[in-house]
């Protein structure tokens, strides 16, 4: 083997092309970017011997130079630039493709309207702590919050799933509170009953009608439905005096908007609540998500504190399997 700088000639048929390493590569990189090889050396924690090896070897197995060495300095010969200006972009992939770093799966949990208060949260760190899986949070203002068009792998539901395509794990169900703008006739009262809402013309969100009137009390003789796309709409909705809303009941306790009053609804129907997900083909962690919810759930009922509670609601209405 020669260890002068070749000529310009085709590699040896014979030899594998292959038989270098990264250092082969990283080496002609550091020393066409000093254009030293005493720099690059130094640079690569290695001496100017070895250095010039690593060089020579991937030259050699190349057949052509690609440094211009004289006494004063180096240059990069013009394979030597063609290979500096490849190597920028591909040495970096080759490096995460031979030593990938290690990615966490994720699962997509979709919801709509409002997530309920500090169960949800738990069960997602604790069912990242044990999977090693990563939670990624879509609101999605759809009906089945992205379930059915593969948006989200799972999803939170208030309301009754389709039986045909999804399964559902029932978690127990949430109370309802009326959003009313501030001086309203209904603002201010320690309670509002479900019959009054009759009297006011009713806000809904149209991809929760389902859940604000599951039982159809409301009726489609209701002196004005206003109809609405999404949550955010909602609450403008009713800041701007179009109407009153219906919303769950854990909008108690957040300031949501500083122009509405959240008033609970005293005789209202209670919303379902359940994880949904594909009925075939659904994501491989989306039962263990579940479990770990459910045993959430159960933890909470058993031993800590009411699930879900709000300033409207009954203790334990929030209940896994209820």
């Amino acid at each position: 083997m020669t260890t002068t700088a070749p000529g310009s000639r085709r590699p040896d048929p014979e030899t594998p092309l292959w038989d270098l390493n990264l250092k082969h590569l990283q080496a002609f990189l550091a020393v066409a970017d000093t254009l030293s090889f005493t720099s690059a050396a130094a640079q690569l924690g290695s001496n100017q011997p070895t250095l010039t090896r690593s060089v020579q070897r991937l030259e050699e197995q190349l057949g052509v130079p690609l440094f211009l060495r004289t006494t004063r300095q180096v240059a990069l010969s013009p394979a030597g630039a063609r290979l500096r200006d490849r190597l920028q972009d591909l040495l970096p992939q080759l490096k995460q493709a031979l030593d990938p770093e290690p990615s966490s799966p994720v699962l997509r949990l979709g919801f709509s309207w409002l997530l309920p208060d500090g169960w949800v949260h738990e069960a997602i760190v604790q069912f990242e702590r044990e999977s090693g899986a990563r939670v990624q949070l879509h609101r999605r203002d759809d009906r089945w919050a992205g379930v059915d068009r593969a948006v989200v792998d799972i999803a939170l539901l208030r309301g009754h799933p389709p039986a045909d395509r999804m399964k559902a794990t029932r978690l127990g169900t949430e109370g309802c509170a009326a959003a009313v703008p501030h001086r309203h006739p209904l603002a201010g009262r320690p309670w509002v009953d479900w019959t009054e809402l009759g009297d006011h013309p009713l806000v809904i969100n149209s991809t929760g009608r389902a859940l604000l009137d599951p039982d159809g009390q409301l009726g489609a003789e209701h002196p004005r439905i206003v109809h609405c796309d999404n949550f955010d709409e909602c609450l403008e909705s009713v800041a701007a005096g179009r109407g009153v809303s219906v919303m769950p009941d854990l909008v108690l306790q957040r300031n949501l908007h500083p122009a509405l009053e959240f008033v609970p609804l005293r005789g209202a129907p209670s919303i379902p609540l359940s994880l949904i997900r594909p009925a075939q083909g659904a994501h491989p962690l989306a039962e263990r998500f579940t479990e770990v919810t459910r045993r959430v759930l159960l933890s909470r009922r058993s031993g800590r504190a009411a699930l879900g509670q709000s300033p409207g609601a009954r203790a334990g209405r929030v209940l896994a399997g209820r």
